[in-house]
């Protein structure tokens, strides 16, 4: 059966015309599917029976489930989503001071390697699908208002998956995120960060789009990226500054460098000088220096404080806009660069044996 939420307001008139059915209907329909976020046809309660039932025949609503849920003692939730074809991703609400951000996925693993995040050790088994993006912030949101008593106020495209690898879905969804009669949700209050695809950067630029761009940055020269991150092997710094500099020409979007500190690699003084020289050959307004998590998986380490202090006052006195982002959700592994998914059976175990972090199943969250 096909998705209804495939279906534009115009398709859905156009089917009901056919349907010899009032045109008015599919406004009705279309309210629930992107206001509402009706989880099945039959909760769409002002559409009479027999439409309903015509609806169920064709159409089918393959909604996003809250699969387990973790707390951290910080207040941050980790989420793990289950999709219609028994997929799962990872989704993160992260509270702050006067904030309340969701952390989403845009792909079920990653195909781009990075050496120092748990993502990049999984396969890419598929692409999420527009809906299912929406249904990630919408869960989240409504997250957001149990436990916290208001609405999201902030959307970042961290989680897994390079969102520019899945660009038509992710610009649908923040469309339907932002559409008024979608949930209406600001794009200056959304952030896409990307490892690094200089062309579909350009792409960004080309399409004029409204959200801010994170670049995911992590070493100042070629050698050094090329280690960590083997994207910029084909998307080397030079390539990835004459993209940075076309979109903000083509948006007027200023840039974020996003930074992660690892121990005796990319945090000594010559590497501040090289984030220094790049920070000024792109119209950027923040450099955010992330705390490195540790996983498994890779041998990197943090940086002691005084190393991250002098970092970043090199950077301050050269006049870099710095700040540095604090890890959140550590103990749960929801922290920058840890999303990735637990076996089921695994998260059985953890549970029986009183290891899960409060674990919960919501049907009703990067």
């Amino acid at each position: 059966m096909k998705n209804l939420r495939e279906s534009t307001l115009g398709e859905l008139e156009l089917m009901l015309t056919e349907w010899k059915e009032p045109k008015y209907r599919a406004k009705q329909i279309y309210e629930w599917i992107w206001q509402k976020s009706a989880a099945a046809i039959d909760d769409m309660s002002n559409i009479p029976k027999e439409l309903r039932e015509k609806l169920n025949a064709a159409y089918t609503i393959p909604k996003v489930k809250t699969h387990h849920s973790q707390y951290s003692s910080d207040g941050t939730i980790k989420n793990r989503l289950q999709l219609h074809d028994k997929h799962f991703v990872e989704s993160v609400l992260i509270p702050g001071d006067k904030r309340l951000t969701a952390c989403v996925s845009s792909q079920v693993g990653c195909s781009l390697s990075c050496k120092f995040c748990a993502t990049g050790y999984m396969e890419r088994k598929r692409n999420l699908d527009f809906d299912e993006i929406v249904d990630e912030v919408t869960l989240l949101n409504e997250q957001a208002i149990k436990h916290h008593g208001k609405p999201l106020s902030n959307i970042v495209f961290m989680g897994m998956g390079e969102p520019l690898l899945n660009y038509k879905n992710v610009l649908r969804a923040i469309e339907r995120i932002t559409a008024p009669d979608g949930l209406a949700m600001s794009p200056k209050r959304i952030t896409v960060s990307t490892a690094g695809v200089a062309k579909m950067i350009r792409q960004l630029g080309d399409d004029k789009v409204r959200f801010k761009l994170a670049l995911s940055l992590h070493a100042g020269n070629d050698t050094k990226r090329n280690e960590i991150m083997p994207i910029n092997e084909s998307n080397n710094l030079k390539t990835l500054i004459d993209a940075l500099n076309y979109f903000y020409k083509a948006t007027g979007n200023e840039i974020t460098f996003e930074y992660i500190l690892f121990r005796d690699f990319n945090d000594g003084i010559k590497d501040a000088e090289e984030l220094v020289k790049i920070y000024r050959k792109v119209p950027a307004d923040l450099v955010n220096i992330i705390e490195y998590n540790p996983i498994e998986a890779a041998s990197y380490e943090k940086p002691d404080e005084d190393r991250t202090v002098q970092f970043m006052k090199y950077l301050s006195d050269h006049r870099v806009n710095v700040h540095l982002r604090r890890s959140r959700g550590k103990d749960i592994d929801a922290a920058c660069g840890q999303l990735a998914n637990v076996d089921a059976e695994a998260l059985k175990l953890q549970s029986e044996s009183g290891h899960e972090a409060d674990a919960v199943s919501e049907a009703g969250v990067n």
